[in-house]
C-alpha cells in the first residue's frame, strides 16, 4: 500500500493472529488512505469479533475510523465477561464444535448447532435470523458482515473451549434442563410414558426420567452420569452465580 503509514499494537491476547513479529510492541503498517482501520486490523489476520475497542492515539475510535499517517493504533482484546446487547444470550455452532455444543446444552444453556457443513452463508444468515452469537474456529465465517454477533473458540480441546465461552460470555447455567441431541428443554416423565424407548434392563434399574419436549429422548441417569455431573460440577464451581 503506498498510503498512510500507521503503526498498530496488538493486545497480547490476540497474538494467535497475526504474524509472530507483530506479537509485541507497534509495527509499522502501509494503509491506501481510504480504507477503514477496521478493514486495516481484519486484512492483518485479526476478526472483528475479537476487538474490544480500537484506542488510536489514546482516544478510543470507531471502526469506521480512516486511517491517518502517522497515527498509533491500539487493539485490545475483548473485556470479559462481554455483554451482547439486544437479545436473549444464546448460541449457533458450527459443524466442528459439536462436544463443545452438547456440553453447553447439558449446563441448560441455549445452543444451536449445524451437524452437517451448510455453509458460511447460510450460518451467518442463521445467526442474524435468530440473533444466535456465532461461534467457530473459522476466521473466515466470523468476518461476515451479516452475523448477529461472533466469537473466535480459540483452543480444539472440548475442555478449554467450554470454559472459554463460560469465561467470556458469562451465560446462566441451569444444568439438566436441556436436550443434548436437540436444545429442546426436558420435562419429568414416567416410565410408563417411555416404555417404548427403554430396554429391559433400563426399566428394572431406573425409576426417575426426562424426556425432551421437542425430539422426544428419553433421559436418565445411566452409565455416563458422573462423568456428565463432573462436567456439570467443575463448571458451578467456576462459573455459576
Amino acid at each position: 500500500m503506498n498510503g498512510p503509514e500507521i503503526h498498530v499494537e496488538f493486545a497480547l491476547a490476540l497474538g494467535v493472529f497475526v504474524p509472530h513479529g507483530r506479537r509485541t510492541g507497534a509495527t509499522q503498517v502501509g494503509t491506501d488512505g481510504s480504507s477503514t482501520l477496521g478493514h486495516v486490523i481484519e486484512s492483518l489476520g485479526v476478526p472483528l469479533t475479537e476487538v474490544g475497542a480500537l484506542v488510536v492515539d489514546g482516544r478510543e475510535v470507531p471502526f469506521s475510523h480512516i486511517p491517518a499517517a502517522g497515527e498509533h493504533v491500539e487493539v485490545r482484546a475483548v473485556e470479559r465477561p462481554q455483554q451482547v446487547p439486544g437479545a436473549p444470550l444464546r448460541f449457533l455452532l458450527d459443524v466442528h464444535l459439536g462436544t463443545l455444543a452438547r456440553r453447553l446444552r447439558l449446563l441448560g444453556v441455549d445452543t444451536a448447532y449445524e451437524s452437517t457443513d451448510i455453509g458460511d452463508p447460510a450460518l451467518a444468515a442463521r445467526s442474524a435470523a435468530e440473533r444466535r452469537v456465532m461461534l467457530s474456529r473459522d476466521r473466515g465465517l466470523l468476518r461476515r458482515r451479516e452475523l448477529w454477533a461472533g466469537a473466535f473458540v480459540y483452543s480444539t480441546r472440548p475442555d478449554d473451549q467450554l470454559r472459554d465461552v463460560l469465561g467470556r460470555f458469562a451465560p446462566e447455567l441451569k444444568p439438566w434442563t436441556r436436550c443434548t441431541a436437540c436444545n429442546g428443554l426436558l420435562k419429568e416423565a414416567t416410565k410408563a410414558q417411555l416404555v417404548d424407548q427403554l430396554e429391559g434392563g433400563t426399566q428394572r434399574s431406573y425409576d426417575v426420567f426426562a424426556q425432551c419436549e421437542e425430539c422426544g429422548r428419553a433421559y436418565w441417569k445411566g452409565a455416563h452420569h458422573d462423568r456428565l455431573v463432573a462436567i456439570v460440577e467443575r463448571a458451578l464451581a467456576e462459573f455459576g452465580s
